[in-house]
């Protein structure tokens, strides 16, 4: 079975490029299509679009119980309830939502008096208006932006050819469409936090994309394939590494900021692997081929 595998991987890598291809594809079709339907491209939090947040002093509260209350009396509302920790422990909670006119968090506030005996504990409320979501949603975008394309400036000047230079990029951007779009997917509300995390993201998709590409451009000892094998059985063992340490992340960190940024970083890494190891391999060895002749 893994030498039959293998077979495929050094002798149908062409048919293989289908695989990133149709990917990139259906993540496209997806963001199009929650584009059309809701008006953005990402599910946007109450950070990025504007909102109010609620916050309890008190950390007897069972939010899992309180959310459940919630969502059952405002069945349109956009909100989570979330804990706050100190050090370790659980000091209170913090109620998200999309409420920003005073009458609508009144509503919500007494709301949670029928649950909870506010009178007794402190509390306060934030609110930031939709104008300032925007700007900072459009600002922290330009960021990401402006970050791949100064990447791909530099990617550019380190190989100063076309071809694998756009193969780096292309696998980056693919990277983060389908992250992107598998992101929507699980239903989850983009924070600026997770915009932290794409960005991150374009730093370890071209990591491993330059890494093979150097050693398939830049060196000369050996078969094609036998430095690619070489690539990426350390390219694996990074991306490995990494996962392994989100993944214990996931499982015992408590704030939901760190999860989402290692929900991301998560996806998008597992996604970094079929472009790296198919589509930026499949485009590389037609690029030599076609070079040789």
């Amino acid at each position: 079975m893994k030498n039959k595998l293998k077979q495929i991987y050094e002798h149908k890598y062409k048919v293989l490029l289908i695989i990133p291809f149709l990917l990139l594809v259906l993540a496209l079709v997806q963001i199009a299509v929650q584009t059309s339907i809701t008006g953005d491209f990402v599910n946007k939090g109450i950070s990025l679009k504007g909102g109010s947040t609620i916050t309890i002093e008190d950390s007897s509260i069972n939010i899992v119980e309180l959310e459940n209350v919630l969502r059952e009396k405002f069945q349109n509302a956009d909100f989570s309830v979330r804990t706050i920790t100190s050090a370790g422990s659980v000091v209170g909670i913090a109620i998200d939502s999309d409420a920003q006119n005073s009458e609508q968090i009144d509503v919500l506030v007494s709301a949670l008096k029928e649950e909870v005996d506010l009178e007794k504990l402190e509390y306060s409320v934030e609110v930031m208006g939709s104008s300032l979501g925007k700007s900072f949603f459009k600002q922290t975008f330009l960021a990401l932006i402006i970050a791949f394309v100064l990447m791909g400036v530099v990617v550019l000047i380190y190989f100063r050819t076309i071809v694998p230079s756009m193969a780096v990029i292309l696998a980056a951007f693919s990277d983060i469409v389908v992250t992107l779009a598998i992101f929507n997917l699980t239903g989850m509300k983009l924070s600026t936090a997770g915009i932290a995390a794409f960005l991150m993201l374009i730093g370890y998709s071209v990591d491993t994309d330059i890494l093979l590409s150097s050693r398939l451009l830049k060196r000369k000892e050996g078969s094609v394939m036998h430095r690619v094998y070489g690539a990426m059985q350390t390219g694996l063992t990074m991306s490995t590494t990494t996962l392994v340490a989100i993944f214990v992340a996931l499982i015992f960190v408590q704030s939901e900021v760190v999860k989402q940024i290692m929900i991301i970083l998560f996806i998008g890494l597992l996604v970094d692997l079929v472009m790296t190891w198919i589509q930026n391999v499949g485009i590389l060895r037609l690029y030599l081929e076609r070079k040789k002749k």
